[in-house]
């Protein structure tokens, strides 16, 4: 029988948990779904990453409801991908935010990632025609910006090159919160079709000197201390690590991509193959190692066309 493509047979519901991390400051986790973030200033709320269509959002409304009755002002994606951006218009805000480099790839791919993500996750993407189009950023900022809400200071940071070319982290300096978008991921596999193997690591190390006493990560559980954010990271940066070798390994000796995938898959599930979505990720993950180890520097769009012809390749 041939394997299901991506996650189109992860059809199981996921339980949402809604976590106070400080006072007004929260997280949506579901169980290794796409996590967001919640913050409360003194006359409006700030959503970080929208969720995948308005409907879901509407359903982070509800917890949201459950503390606050103040609008929503600013929505911040942390990066491009549909399943964190295509819900914001849900929300009714005032602003979109996000980095440069975020802007100029939903220019450049955002439409073929669309497709892409729906094609491959359509779980995550509930009511899925409420969704009006591409999200756009109302405010584009190039290194880091500051949004005080009221009296709460936010920090919004272009982190560097890699989950994509444009992850931003939220931070909160006072209440040391940090929200690392798709840069970290807990229990979760790291999905890696738009990324910079090269840079990661460089960009997870600063991370931890915002001395952070809690992170939301991209996927898995709200980490809650030092230790917890710290093996967070580690785990993160190993998976890419392990990943990295084994690719750099099979390039190196001249192997195709179809050899190299088997090399990975062999190598990395006894340590990695009960994170969440390791199937859906590993055949993205290494097709786009494969291309940056033989020297293709920035990431080939994925396309619903070449997804499927990828996965066919790989899992025949």
């Amino acid at each position: 029988m041939a394997k299901a493509f991506a996650s189109q047979a992860d059809l199981d519901e996921k339980t949402e948990t809604f976590t106070e991390l400080a006072d007004g400051v929260y997280c949506l986790t579901a169980q290794g779904d796409p996590n967001s973030g919640v913050i409360v200033g003194d006359d409006g709320v700030m959503v970080i990453d929208a969720r995948a269509t308005p409907a879901m959002a509407g359903d982070l409304m509800r917890h949201v409801r459950t503390v606050t009755d103040k609008p929503v002002r600013h929505v911040v994606l942390t990066h491009y991908h549909a399943v964190r951006v295509l819900g914001a218009s849900g929300y009714g805000a005032d602003e979109v935010i996000a980095s440069d480099e975020t802007y100029d790839l939903i220019k450049e791919r955002g439409a073929q990632d669309m497709a892409s993500e729906i094609q491959r996750f359509p779980r995550l993407f509930k009511d899925v025609s409420s969704i009006p189009g591409l999200t756009w950023p109302s405010i584009v900022f190039h290194d880091r910006m500051v949004v005080w809400m009221g009296k709460r200071e936010v920090h919004i940071v272009h982190a560097g090159r890699g989950h994509t070319k444009g992850d931003s982290v939220v931070w909160l300096p006072k209440e040391k919160v940090l929200f690392s978008g798709d840069l970290v991921e807990y229990g979760a596999t790291p999905y890696c079709g738009d990324a910079y193997f090269t840079d990661w690591p460089s960009t997870l190390d600063r991370l931890l000197p915002f001395g952070a006493d809690k992170m939301v990560p991209g996927r898995g559980e709200a980490l809650t201390s030092a230790a917890q954010i710290g093996e967070g990271v580690a785990q993160t940066r190993a998976f890419l690590t392990d990943l990295t070798a084994v690719v750099k390994e099979g390039v190196a000796a001249g192997h195709d991509l179809k050899r190299v995938y088997a090399m990975a898959m062999e190598r990395l599930s006894p340590a990695y193959g009960h994170w969440v979505i390791f199937q859906h990720c590993m055949p993205f993950n290494v097709s786009r190692c494969f291309d940056e180890m033989s020297g293709i520097t920035h990431p080939r769009i994925w396309t619903a066309e070449r997804d499927v012809e990828m996965w066919a390749a790989l899992n025949d």
